[in-house]
Order: structure tokens, then C-alpha cells, then sequence
């Protein structure tokens, strides 16, 4: 390969990763790849998780879409959207945590909007196999039910954050009780904790999420497993 051929084909060549690099230089994108990794959804869906207007919301996608990175089909009226694979959502906590890593400003906003964190009890997905393997532990999967009924850890409950108080019956005072959520950074788990704490209940919660679970190669029960 001469020099012109050689410098052309590096040209192109990193081109092409760029697109990756493009499709993520956007913070609502990067939500859309975050809430996407917890089931398929609506573009109606993702407008109104990520308060966008379905335009905007429409215009994000086709820019991930163009990158390969997330899928759609059409069901009725309606064009439903997915990640295009496990390696999407592993992109984005390689992102995620190169942030964490470098960056101060993420600590900061943690520490301001999760300022009861550090307060709560909790476990990590190793820890809580264990607890799961002996038995001592009722796990909680506080999502919304449709991302639940999407996949799930074995076992867990679905008690949507607003569902508690009526699922309270359910929940025995004599074992822990995990509750876990979409990932890291989501505040479900942390509200249900501290409901659960202050009505005498041994809580903690999960400081992973359910894609970084399914993610690790832990057990999970799949609506449409592939």
C-alpha cells in the first residue's frame, strides 16, 4: 500500500469510528441508550421519559439509528426501538465510567441531587447472589412494570416506586429487603430504601442496575429471551 493509499484508507477507516463517537455527543442520546438498555420502547414512550417533544425525540433516534446502534419495527401505527445489541450498552458504561473516572463535576452533581446516598445500606450484584442463593434476601424490582415484565432478576417483585405502600403486606420484617433499579445513577431504589427503613424494614439497596446485571452474565428471566 503506498503513502496516498495508506493515508486514505486510515482517513476513511477512522471515519467510520467517528460515526460512533458522533451518534453519543449528546447528552438526550445518551439517555435515549440508557433507557433503551432496560427494554423497547415507543418513540411516544421516549419523548415522555426523556421530556422531549416526539420530534426531537424522533430526530435523536434516526441519529443512533444511522450509527447502528439501536433498531426498530413497526407494530400498527406505532415504530418501536431497541438497542441493536449488548455491546451498545457496554459503549455506554465504558463512557459512563471514563467519566466517573476523569471528571469532578460528575461527583459533585451526584452529591448534590443524591445527598441521602451515602446514608443508605448496600449491596453489589456478587453480594447479592449469594444473599439469593441462601435465601435471605426479597428482592424488589422498583422500575416501571413494563420495563420489568421486559426482564428482570429471578425472583424479584415488581413494586413500581409508587406502588410501595400497597405492596408493604407482601414483605416480611424477619429478612433484608434489595431493591434495585435502572442503573447506578436512578433515585427509585433510594426513595423505596429510605421508605422501607423508616417503616423498620432491613433495606439496602443494589448499586447496579438491571442492564449492568444482565450485562455481567448474572441470571435474568427475559419476556422475549434471544
Amino acid at each position: 500500500m503506498n503513502t496516498a493509499a495508506h493515508r486514505e484508507f486510515k482517513e476513511r477507516l477512522f471515519e467510520q469510528f467517528a460515526r460512533v463517537g458522533k451518534a453519543l455527543a449528546s447528552p438526550k442520546r445518551l439517555e435515549i441508550v440508557d433507557l433503551l438498555a432496560q427494554g423497547e420502547r415507543t418513540v411516544e414512550d421516549i419523548a415522555k421519559e426523556t421530556a422531549m417533544s416526539v420530534a426531537s425525540a424522533s430526530q435523536h433516534l434516526q441519529a443512533l439509528k444511522g450509527a447502528r446502534m439501536v433498531e426498530s419495527r413497526r407494530e400498527g401505527l406505532y415504530a418501536h426501538y431497541r438497542l441493536a445489541g449488548e455491546d451498545v450498552f457496554r459503549t455506554w458504561q465504558a463512557v459512563r465510567a471514563l467519566a466517573e473516572s476523569h471528571l469532578a463535576e460528575v461527583d459533585r452533581v451526584v452529591e448534590t441531587y443524591l445527598e441521602n446516598r451515602d446514608t443508605l445500606e448496600a449491596v453489589d450484584a456478587m453480594e447479592l447472589m449469594e444473599r439469593l442463593s441462601d435465601g435471605s434476601v426479597v428482592v424488589l424490582d422498583v422500575r416501571p412494570e413494563e420495563e420489568y415484565r421486559a426482564g428482570h432478576i429471578p425472583g424479584a417483585i415488581s413494586v413500581p416506586v409508587g406502588a410501595l405502600e400497597t405492596a408493604l403486606h407482601m414483605l416480611p420484617k424477619d429478612k433484608e429487603v434489595v431493591a434495585y433499579c435502572r442503573g447506578p445513577y436512578c433515585v427509585f431504589s433510594d426513595e423505596v430504601v429510605l421508605a422501607l427503613s423508616a417503616r423498620g424494614y432491613r433495606a439496602s439497596r443494589l448499586t447496579e442496575g438491571f442492564p449492568e446485571w444482565q450485562t455481567a452474565g448474572y441470571p435474568v428471566e427475559l419476556k422475549n429471551p434471544r
